[in-house]
């Protein structure tokens, strides 16, 4: 390990908050300067960095959420092997209660969709949906149908492996109001935009995989895709 990484990583994981910052200043520095420095140890560099994505004091938080707003533009798709970890760091943020928090997480979110390939983001975004609630399960599906839109025509199976599986959870324990139990609140809206996404990109073929699932399953997923919105 180079001395430059030594020094990074010791200042992220330090137990002072102040330190922590200013090992996220100077990654950020580094991205800037020489990305190339980053990429080459960027598993390693975001052991360190993902965990101040949900850093338990709230300026760290949010100083590292920010930053990687600003690490988007500059390393794109490099950042492929840490997506996962990033993902499920930033989405933790969605049920804040802090707006800043909040906020920069939605921009964290919405900043990889724009810079990354989006076949890329689609097991991340949709691994994501069973195990988080509330806002940030609404938050999560709408981004979903945003990249089935954008993945579906280059590649249908990566679509059909990640996306109709957070469907059928969806049509299988709803209620009829739209409600999952769990605290989530009224989801219908937001299934009801990935169902029309889904039927948008994929026709009829949509309905013939869902006769696969219980009979209320594929009843419902009919009523949604006929539903104005």
């Amino acid at each position: 390990m180079t001395e430059q990484l030594k020094e990074l990583t010791k200042l992220l994981t330090a137990k002072e908050f102040q330190e922590r910052m200013q090992g996220i200043s100077l990654l950020l520095e580094r991205c800037q300067s020489s990305p190339r420095f980053v990429i080459s140890s960027i598993v390693m560099i975001f052991d360190s960095f993902s965990p101040r994505l949900q850093d338990s004091n709230k300026k760290v938080n949010q100083f590292a959420l920010e930053s990687m707003v600003a690490m988007i533009p500059l390393l794109k798709d490099s950042l492929h092997p840490v997506l996962l970890s990033v993902v499920t760091s930033v989405t933790d943020n969605l049920n804040s209660k802090n707006s800043g928090i909040y906020t920069a997480a939605v921009t964290v979110l919405d900043t990889l969709i724009k810079n990354i390939d989006n076949a890329l983001l689609l097991q991340p975004f949709a691994g994501r949906v069973q195990f988080i609630s509330g806002r940030a399960m609404h938050d999560i599906t709408e981004r979903v149908s945003v990249l089935v839109v954008s993945v579906y025509p280059r590649r249908p199976q990566a679509v059909e492996r990640h996306v109709l599986p957070v469907l059928w959870y969806f049509l299988n324990n709803m209620t009829r109001s739209g409600v999952l139990p769990g605290g989530s609140g009224n989801i219908r809206a937001v299934v009801i935009k990935l169902a029309k996404s889904l039927h948008g990109q994929m026709g009829q073929s949509l309905q013939e995989y869902a006769s696969s699932q219980p009979q209320h399953a594929s009843r419902t997923l009919q009523d949604l895709i006929n539903t104005e919105l």
